[in-house]
């Protein structure tokens, strides 16, 4: 199996009272995907399910897999912890009808990179669906080599990676090189997809497309077309929403902005986020007034 497109993180959209706004999540999954996103991706960061009930978090995943069944979509959910048992466990737990599941590479415990490579070689051994590996170094502590990345790709029932480190750096560039041919490489890093897709990623797991889904697949397509001065005119474009949208902690300035357009609720977060400022939102919102959604489902 091969991953190739865009697949939105969903935010977990609440209600003014805190409670999970569960028809919301239903409309928003329909029209990201009706907007042109390949699959989505539930529970990963963005959908804060680290502050979900058991519960809260298998509701997510329902209303997810309902939705991706009728628009024949994959779905990737996040799972995974710094324990690997913990992690053999929550894997053994999901649907084997997944399309995979994003495992983020163990955090604040910072084990070695060899202990990073036997933890996750450990997990596809008996994982039911397969894995896509989380690099992200700035919230687990832990940087992964060239080598390492290398081996994790040559794993079984390892199918990509979301590389999300924050730059477009020697290891990433030496990754995309010597990475086998079924391997994907999935921008984590909104900002870096552009140079990230003319290095031959396949695609990337993006939040800021849940606010210009369209125009996020086009940039993706089009790079994958070679119209290069198409793509990256709307690079240019989307990179500035982006860093708008991540202008305060992740997901609070996009869920401002998606209630101000009245496609959730409310901009409700738990804490410790914090809801975003009134000045981040209404920076963001001006820039994604440029890029209305195609498909209208709306909130009433």
């Amino acid at each position: 199996m091969t991953l190739a497109g865009l697949f939105i993180p969903l935010i977990t959209p609440f209600t003014a009272g805190g409670d999970l706004a569960t028809d919301a999540l239903e409309r928003l999954a329909h029209e990201v995907l009706a907007d042109g996103a390949t699959g989505i991706v539930a529970l990963g960061t963005t959908g804060e399910p680290a502050t979900l009930t058991a519960d809260e978090r298998e509701t997510v995943i329902r209303i997810c897999a309902n939705v991706c069944r009728e628009h024949n979509a994959p779905l990737i959910v996040g799972t995974g912890s710094n324990s690997t048992a913990a992690s053999h466990a929550a894997l053994r737990d999901l649907d084997p009808g997944l399309t995979a599941a994003l495992t983020v590479v163990p955090y604040y415990t910072r084990p070695s990179e060899a202990g990073v490579l036997a933890h996750f070689r450990s997990l596809a051994a008996t994982s039911p669906i397969p894995l896509i590996v989380y690099n992200i170094p700035y919230r687990t502590g832990r940087t992964l080599g060239a080598d390492t990345l290398v081996a994790l790709a040559e794993t079984p029932n390892i199918i990509g990676v979301k590389q999300a480190v924050g730059a477009i750096d020697e290891t990433t560039i030496e990754l995309m090189r010597r990475r086998p041919a079924d391997f994907a490489v999935l921008a984590g890093d909104d900002l870096f997809i552009a140079p990230l897709l003319a290095l031959g990623a396949a695609g990337g797991i993006l939040a800021s497309a849940a606010v210009a889904t369209a125009e996020f697949a086009d940039l993706i397509a089009l790079w994958h077309k070679g119209s290069i001065d198409a793509a990256r005119a709307i690079g240019h474009r989307l990179s500035a929403l982006s860093s708008a949208l991540f202008a305060e902690p992740n997901p609070t300035v996009i869920k401002s902005v998606l209630a101000a357009l009245g496609r959730i609720p409310s901009p409700a977060v738990r804490l410790p986020l914090l809801p975003a400022g009134e000045s981040a939102t209404m920076a963001a919102l001006a820039l994604a007034d440029e890029f209305p959604p195609a498909q209208k489902f709306r909130i009433h």
